[in-house]
């Protein structure tokens, strides 16, 4: 049975069908235990992309379940799952994003699951240095940082890309970043962050790099694509007045236009993602994200 997934390694969306599709069940021979008899489900996939072909695969353990007579694991009584390749949730992230900020990025879902305070408080950071970076303010604290930042946006000398609801959305997160960051006035006071919690702050990183590097690379693209062709209409304008032969050199626009066609055939040769169809495999396990 097919079903759509996204590749963690590359981040493509595809169809996953039987040949590309391994789930295997395993008996934990131990008796008597307090939890029960268990049993380990290893999952793995790969990927179809023809520039990826990696593997992924997903352990799980917890409670058997023979009731439909050949052994699977109960998913009300799941005690460990885990993504072991690649490790952790993160999404590729592409060249223009500053290296520090994907590593703290990569690091925070690395450890989201084992330390979700820890994982927040590498978001804190990160969002940190995407305000450095990014919008280059620096004021020594995050909160100044922020608040810099808002009145830049307020005034209209922030880069279009950052809006109002972003720096609010910051700011909370700076709040909950704190509590790793910094330890509490009465030691004894412990406030937990869990995994969800910190996996939404990931959400929001994911978010700010699309819309902040990711839309200011693409438009850095459109502006080289317009002066290429200017600077192709400027030489052929010169080469008719003076009679020489013009460039045979296309510009990057034209190039990109033509193998646009090809690539796409490619794509949709390997990766067809079925209509309407579920990121669940044949027993309902989530292959998009390593929760239980």
């Amino acid at each position: 049975m097919a079903f759509n997934w996204t590749c963690p390694h590359c981040n493509v969306p595809q169809t996953v069908t039987d040949k590309r599709h391994d789930v295997r069940f395993n008996y934990i021979s131990l008796v008597n235990q307090a939890e029960g008899d268990l049993a380990l489900e290893q999952t793995a996939i790969g990927c179809a992309n023809p520039d990826c072909l990696k593997t992924s695969v997903k352990v799980r353990i917890g409670g058997r379940d023979n009731s439909s007579g050949t052994l699977r694991l109960n998913n009300r009584h799941v005690l460990f799952s885990q993504m072991v390749i690649p490790q952790g949730t993160a999404k590729p992230q592409p060249d223009f994003i500053p290296a520090p900020l994907r590593e703290d990025y990569y690091e925070a879902c690395l450890i989201r699951d084992f330390s979700p305070k820890a994982s927040a408080t590498l978001i804190r950071r990160c969002l940190q240095g995407m305000i450095r970076d990014f919008a280059k303010i620096a004021k020594g604290t995050l909160a100044k940082e922020i608040e810099a930042l808002r009145q830049a946006v307020e005034d209209g000398s922030a880069d279009r890309a950052i809006s109002g609801e972003s720096v609010e959305a910051i700011d909370q997160v700076r709040g909950i970043g704190n509590i790793g960051a910094h330890m509490e006035k009465e030691i004894d006071l412990i406030i937990e962050v869990d995994p969800g919690e910190a996996q939404a702050l990931i959400e929001l990183v994911e978010m700010l790099f699309e819309e902040w590097y990711g839309a200011r690379h693409r438009r850095q693209q459109r502006l080289e694509h317009i002066a290429a062709i200017a600077d192709a209409k400027k030489e052929a304008k010169k080469a008719a007045a003076t009679g020489a032969a013009p460039s045979t050199a296309k510009p990057a626009i034209d190039t990109l236009i033509e193998g646009g066609p090809a690539l796409q055939v490619a794509i949709e040769e390997s990766l067809h993602p079925v209509a309407g169809g579920s990121t669940e495999d044949v027993d309902g396990h989530d292959l998009t994200s390593d929760g239980a």
